[in-house]
């Protein structure tokens, strides 16, 4: 397993470790013991040797000279980012020190983790670390800012984490993607579509914002935030006012279909172009092309869910393809996601059996901020902060900082850099590249599973996840054999099981050798789904129970304040969240971050292309250059990019966003705010 680290020279398979639904395969050229090119592998059936600029330009961020090689401690006030070098015994003995007397004195809730998915692989992004946290009894973190409002919407239709698969789009000729900007975010979905294209298939775009996506797009149709439901369900008023479903299709695998027609009368496309800035003509073209051209896919982007309703758009929308039976029709249907197809067995490598109280508390990692500065019982009196940022990502960041201000808050962060938020720690630890380690990897996308071998020595006295809380188990006395397993162990756990059929014949010693493997899957129907009564249910009865229309239904988002603009801070091209914000080379090709505002706005604000603008609401302020254009509709005035701190400077996007909850799911409402806008005190001009 240590051969590629050992071979100074050549050409290496490997897998990319980001937060992203193509996972690609790679392959890593490496002179001299160090990576010196990544490019694509060729090999791979779905991502095919071409990847992004992101990846393409990774090994400007995996030997950036601000990696942090060592350990380092606190010397100064938070936020100043002041630390000298210790080492890692020293490091151990501090935390877990600060952690006994902490469990002593308020027991182990007062400890909260706090991660995301800024590496995917399942060892080290929910491995060892969730076993270390049972067994210790900390609060637990509900992990819902990125899908969890859409999953839960589509959950309530579909049943589970279920669609198409992506190689079969290419025999579309209809494909709508819906709040995704799949140029930036899924650049292989867009290479299906390409060639679905070349046989014919149109390719129509729904978003807030006319981004690269957009531009792709045979059609672009631009809608106001947070309104997608509304138009899914006009789509829905002509689907059976103009006899365009397949009737057959809903008899045999829906409950609810019924239902369903009288209640969308109510959604004619009059009243529905008053809610989305949709003309009317334009919900009628857009329906009949729907229902009249077969195979028809949707991909069912993020953003739309991040909004106060977004759990009840992403199931009015998953909805469509039921009524026109393409779910029968290779190439037809939908994704949301695919990850019930890849999931490994979480319970083995997770080992929620070590948590003794099953009531411990969680805490929705959207709130970390109110977390921080609420009193509880007991109050939160240690972080321990990996795979993430929340000093940028976490929505309301201001009052996430303020939290973290906190002098009696003993903070450790585990990254790759001096990060902002580590800038806020008592101890901060180097962490290893995916390059560096052995890892599992399971797209949520396509149905491949692919195995990370180590590849390049550690960088500096850098460990992995897996590593630390391995150290961080034996320096808390906790002896437990599944604290002490290898990767090899805990992969061969993870894929062991056969709670997912479709894993069945994936095995350890297979993935080392073929490097990926298929997750076996067939068409959803002729099928039984997930859901209570096995089929697709248009009228949700589990949803009555739990307190909401049990048919989709459109409601409106949050009128938060009465400032006149929706505020959408949406992805960048060459950034992952906050992924490569301080790299000077991703920043050099995302060039500046921007804001698009109508034409129209612009003009009443005397606001020219190129100048600088301050967006401001009660929760912060920033000063972006605003592209003026027709890429948004009036009112709507969308970011692209998280980027990090500079000095002298105010970018931080989430500094405006939200913290309240979306309506199922647990999820994050970060495009749901609204701002005030004019032009900056000291006008400054760039060329767009």
């Amino acid at each position: 397993m240590q051969s590629f680290i050992n071979q100074k020279n050549g050409v290496f398979p490997s897998v990319c470790s980001l937060d992203c639904p193509d996972q690609c395969g790679l392959l890593v050229h490496k002179k001299d013991g160090k990576i010196v090119k990544v490019e694509g592998d060729p090999r791979h059936p779905v991502t095919k040797g071409h990847i992004c600029n992101k990846v393409r330009n990774m090994t400007a961020r995996i030997y950036d000279s601000r990696r942090l090689r060592f350990p380092l401690k606190r010397v100064g006030p938070k936020e100043k980012g002041k630390f000298e070098r210790i080492t890692w015994d020293e490091a151990i003995k501090t935390i877990t020190d600060r952690w006994k007397a902490l469990i002593e004195m308020d027991g182990p809730e007062s400890i909260l983790p706090y991660s995301f998915y800024g590496n995917m692989g399942r060892l080290n992004a929910e491995g060892m670390d969730r076993r270390f946290f049972h067994r210790m009894g900390a609060s637990r973190l509900d992990r819902t800012i990125c899908q969890s409002a859409g999953a839960a919407g589509y959950r309530y239709t579909m049943g589970g984490n279920i669609g198409v698969d992506p190689e079969d789009t290419i025999h579309a000729k209809l494909i709508i993607l819906w709040g995704i900007n799949a140029v930036s975010t899924n650049m292989h979905q867009i290479a299906l579509a390409q060639q679905a294209r070349k046989n014919g298939a149109r390719i129509i775009t729904i978003d807030v914002h006319k981004n690269k996506t957009g531009r792709f797009a045979d059609w672009f149709i631009p809608i106001l935030p947070g309104t997608d439901g509304a138009l899914a369900l006009g789509i829905m008023h002509v689907l059976f006012a103009e006899n365009m479903v397949d009737q057959p299709f809903l008899d045999k695998y829906t409950v609810g279909q019924k239902e369903l027609r009288k209640h969308v009368i109510q959604y004619d496309p009059a009243t529905v172009s008053a809610m989305t800035g949709v003309p009317e003509k334009d919900i009628y073209q857009l329906a009949r092309t729907y229902g009249q051209t077969s195979p028809s896919f949707i991909r069912i982007g993020n953003g739309p869910q991040h909004h106060d309703n977004g759990g009840m758009c992403i199931r009015a929308i998953s909805c469509l393809p039921a009524l026109t039976g393409q779910w029968l029709v290779k190439g037809g249907g939908a994704i949301k996601g695919n990850a019930s197809f890849t999931a490994p067995d979480t319970d083995a490598l997770q080992r929620p059996d070590l948590l003794r109280n099953k009531k411990t508390r969680v805490i929705n990692m959207n709130l970390l901020g109110e977390a921080l500065l609420k009193a509880q019982n007991p109050p939160i009196q240690s972080l321990f902060i990996y795979g993430t940022n929340p000093a940028i990502v976490a929505p309301n960041s201001n009052k996430v900082r303020r939290g973290l201000l906190r002098e009696d808050l003993f903070t450790v962060v585990h990254d790759l850099f001096l990060t902002e938020t580590a800038a806020y720690a008592d101890i901060v630890l180097p962490a290893t590249s995916s390059f560096e380690n052995l890892d599992l990897y399971t797209s949520y996308w396509h149905l491949y599973l692919q195995i990370q071998q180590p590849v390049i020595e550690r960088y500096g006295e850098s460990k992995s996840n897996v590593e630390v809380f391995r150290l961080l188990a034996k320096g808390m006395g906790f002896d437990d054999e599944a604290l002490k397993d290898s990767e090899e162990d805990m992969i061969r756990q993870a894929l062991g099981s056969r709670k997912n059929p479709h894993l069945k014949d994936i095995k350890f010693a297979s993935l080392m050798k073929n490097q990926y493997a298929k997750a076996g899957s067939k068409p959803l129907f002729p099928g039984k789904l997930p859901t209570p009564s096995g089929k697709i249910e248009l009228y949700s009865k589990s949803m009555e129970d739990a307190g909401y229309p049990p048919l989709p239904a459109y409601l409106p988002i949050v009128k938060d304040s009465n400032l006149p603009f929706l505020f959408v801070p949406g992805p960048t091209h060459h950034f992952l969240n906050s992924t490569f914000s301080n790299n000077e080379k991703h920043m050099s090709m995302e060039k500046m971050p921007k804001l698009h505002l109508n034409r129209k706005d612009a003009s009443k604000l005397g606001i020219q292309n190129g100048e600088k603008a301050r967006i401001w609401n009660n929760r912060g302020e920033c000063e972006l250059v605003v592209a003026v254009d027709d890429s948004v509709l009036p009112g709507v005035a969308v970011s692209q990019g998280l980027w990090g701190d500079k000095a002298g400077t105010k970018q931080l996007v989430n500094s405006l966003t939200p913290d309240r909850l979306s309506d199922m799911g647990g999820g994050a409402s970060l495009f749901s705010g609204r701002v005030a806008i004019e032009k900056a005190a000291i006008i400054y001009n760039h060329k767009i």
